[in-house]
């Protein structure tokens, strides 16, 4: 079966990595002068660990189609834990969250945006500074760190040093965000996920291993819309 796969060359790079995206498509990142034959020798050579990555049945399931529409009473994630809702008859300006979410009626046909968009200040409030304290344990330096929204990566590396996060991530324990923001650190000092790589995350992160199984067991639900 011929493997399908898209290149992503860059001038900066200098060694060829494979990725297997959430949505399951194959990317391989190679520095710029590496011929199509070699990048093809090379995945050839790694096709059953692809393969492998790729029959993931959970951490490459697609995400849960569009929830109900939220009303009083269904919950929230957040930092690990669901908070309920209650939609709030008053002046509110904004979503406020005091151990639950009060959300203003005026957003009633707007709510998961809102909700939404509390998600993202709250990943910027409280990951960004954390990255930065992060990569300075680490001993490393970034050029820049930002919240995104990509369905399919929890967190990502550029070859301009630059870390992305995906704003969803917020909606898991704090051990777990910890545990993707030294991942992708730890790709500024070892670009591949060799041996050398998951030492020094395990170093950073005593909590590796439940981090990674918890975003195993419930990365599907930080999908979700709410």
């Amino acid at each position: 079966m011929e493997l399908v796969y898209t290149i992503k060359r860059s001038p900066k790079r200098k060694q060829l990595t494979i990725t297997v995206e959430r949505d399951r498509s194959v990317v391989v990142h190679a520095p710029e002068s590496t011929s199509e034959e070699k990048i093809r020798a090379i995945v050839e050579s790694r096709r059953q660990w692809i393969y492998e990555k790729t029959r993931h049945a959970q951490k490459y399931a697609l995400p849960h189609p569009p929830g109900k529409e939220l009303v009083n009473g269904e919950s929230a994630l957040y930092l690990g834990r669901q908070y309920q809702i209650e939609v709030v008859q008053n002046d509110l300006g904004e979503v406020r969250f005091e151990q639950r979410f009060f959300i203003p009626a005026r957003f009633a046909g707007d709510r998961k945006q809102v909700l939404r968009e509390w998600y993202v200040a709250r990943a910027k409030e409280k990951i960004l500074p954390r990255a930065k304290k992060i990569a300075k344990d680490l001993g490393v330096e970034f050029n820049n760190a930002k919240i995104v929204d990509n369905r399919f990566r929890w967190g990502s590396c550029t070859t301009k040093d630059n870390i992305n996060f995906n704003w969803r991530l917020i909606k898991a324990p704090m051990y777990v965000v910890d545990y993707v923001i030294v991942h992708e650190l730890a790709h500024l000092l070892e670009a591949n996920h060799t041996p050398r790589f998951w030492n020094i995350v395990r170093a950073q992160t005593t909590k590796m291993e439940k981090a990674k199984q918890w975003l195993l067991e419930h990365g599907q639900i930080l999908e979700e819309e709410i």
